[in-house]
């Protein structure tokens, strides 16, 4: 399955895997459960205080097609490895979609 970058989606490599975020409702009703709401993560972001904790969160909630073996444990590993800086762009998408919903 390929990221659709248009409906919010994202790709992330954990583990040689190429697992797809996608920004449900669903997923992110559990992640709001989780970690508070939604615009406030989406402030702490754009003020570079958004919790590595936080973003992995986030991105476990947000990949529920995955193989059983990505664990959040397993995410968390792989956005250390690929650095923030490779990270973020993914993040990007995710909350804009957040904030601005599907295009078209």
């Amino acid at each position: 399955m390929r990221a659709n970058p248009q409906r919010g989606e994202a790709s992330l490599r954990v583990g040689g895997e190429t697992i797809l975020v996608r920004p449900t409702f669903a997923a992110l009703v559990a992640a709001e459960e989780e970690l508070g709401s939604l615009l406030g993560l989406i402030e702490r972001a754009s003020e570079s205080k958004l919790k590595l904790v936080e973003m992995v969160a986030l991105l476990d909630h947000l990949t529920t097609s995955r193989p059983s073996g990505i664990t959040r444990e397993r995410i968390g590993e792989a956005v250390t490895a690929a650095g923030l800086v490779n990270v973020t762009p993914i993040l990007k998408v995710i909350l804009a979609q957040i904030l601005q919903g599907a295009a078209g």
